[in-house]
């Protein structure tokens, strides 16, 4: 990773876990990615942009596998994900051979720009949601 890639990475992932993650994680109707942490065990809950399509839940992670809830999948791909205030539990997919960018263009409108805009290593994922 290059140097201005990294601090972009860097500067990014603090802003949002210190201040965007704990205010978007308390709203009833956002959409939330809940992973089981790979070290404490413990529920781990991230905010996220993404569309349910049929049984499936599709999102784009904008630091792909250096975000914590890819690395928590990785460890334990069982999952929870809120959708309109309510949760689903499901097996999370990562998708490397996906195309994230024209991924994103079937993802809502303003989360996808803000992946675009953040985003230093994209990486697709898909929820197959239990029935």
């Amino acid at each position: 990773m290059s140097g201005d890639s990294d601090l972009k990475y860097r500067a990014v992932t603090a802003f949002q876990r210190r201040v965007v993650n704990p205010v978007l994680r308390r709203l009833p109707f956002q959409t939330a990615l809940e992973t089981t942490g790979r070290v404490s065990g413990l529920p781990r809950r991230t905010p996220v942009g993404g569309r349910r399509v049929g049984d499936s839940f599709w999102l784009v992670s904008e630091h792909g596998e250096r975000s914590q809830y890819i690395r928590n999948i990785r460890a334990n791909p069982r999952v929870r994900v809120r959708l309109g205030g309510r949760w689903h539990t499901g097996t999370a997919h990562l998708l490397a051979d996906d195309d994230p960018r024209a991924r994103l263009g079937t993802l809502p409108r303003l989360n996808s720009a803000a992946v675009r805009a953040l985003g230093t290593r994209l990486l697709t994922v898909r929820v197959d949601l239990d029935g």
